[in-house]
């Protein structure tokens, strides 16, 4: 609990954060987009846009992994911007089934993480500057829903 707030107080706002990452609130989820998405043409790059979906997913994949090591592993190493964060190949079928799978992976660890109550949220994560558990919380929140947008956009122009 943070040292702040109340137990009850301190449910609540875990709970609201929790729905703002897992339900579709403003926004559809990664669920949503991936069911039905064109395996076939994970590798297309849409005449303008500067990725493929299986690139899109790589790097929701890999920024939230790596969000997810920044608040847990005390020997965190930064990723070089923008060049770490995008892959440089195309995926194939089961590529694309290993990012969801850690995708998803990934997300449970970050809610377990969320849910655990003697993790004060607005405290400073240890590897950082002044960036707050809360902080890295939204992050990976706005993050997602930005890119999931993306694939939304890309699916609709696939099929």
């Amino acid at each position: 609990m943070t040292d702040g707030m109340t137990s009850e107080a301190d449910r609540q706002f875990r709970a609201h954060l929790r729905a703002l990452l897992t339900q579709p609130q403003a926004h559809v989820t990664l669920d949503d987009v991936l069911n039905g998405f064109p395996i076939e043409r994970i590798n297309e790059r849409v005449h303008g846009l500067p990725y493929s979906a299986f690139e899109l997913l790589w790097h929701l994949r890999f920024t939230q992994r790596d969000i997810l090591n920044f608040v847990r592993d005390a020997d965190y190493h930064h990723v070089e911007w923008p060049d770490g964060y995008w892959p440089h190949r195309d995926g194939t079928a089961q590529d694309w089934a290993d990012e969801i799978n850690a995708f998803k992976q990934d997300f449970a660890d970050l809610l377990v993480l969320l849910d655990n109550p003697e993790l004060d949220v607005l405290a400073v994560v240890p590897n950082g500057d002044d960036q707050t558990y809360l902080r890295e919380f939204l992050l990976v929140a706005d993050h997602n829903a930005y890119h999931v947008g993306q694939l939304v956009l890309l699916k609709r122009l696939l099929t």
